[in-house]
């Protein structure tokens, strides 16, 4: 399965920005689609951004316009550059690979948190 661990988190206050990083392990990252999801506390994991192999990507309405989705496939690693952050943007964020229809496809990771001050 693929591993992966996510980096760039932190605290900031609201308006500013964060990029978070997820460098995966497997050799073939280029042909798998990719998303990024976040969980707050008590919440469940929601899917906030993803791209697929072909470099399409789509965001939930909730970060529409302010997450922006890269691939780097040379460097086996999924960004994600996060502005105009705000405080409901709190929460631990994970990265992992998924299928056509949506199911992730390895293991999570330990995330990494961030957290927006108001």
């Amino acid at each position: 399965q693929v591993q992966v661990v996510e980096s760039g988190g932190g605290l900031v206050q609201a308006g500013g920005s964060l990029r978070l990083a997820c460098a995966a392990s497997k050799n073939n990252f280029r042909f798998n689609n990719w998303g990024w999801y976040r969980q707050a506390p008590g919440n469940q994991r929601v899917l906030v951004a993803a791209i697929t192999a072909g470099g399409t990507t789509n965001y939930a309405d909730s970060v529409k316009g302010r997450f922006t989705i890269s691939r780097d496939n040379t460097k086996n690693t999924v960004y994600l550059q996060m502005n105009s952050l705000k405080p409901e943007d709190t929460a631990v964020y994970y990265c992992n690979s998924r299928n056509g229809a949506g199911s992730v496809l390895g293991s999570w990771g330990l995330g990494t948190q961030v957290t927006v001050s108001s």
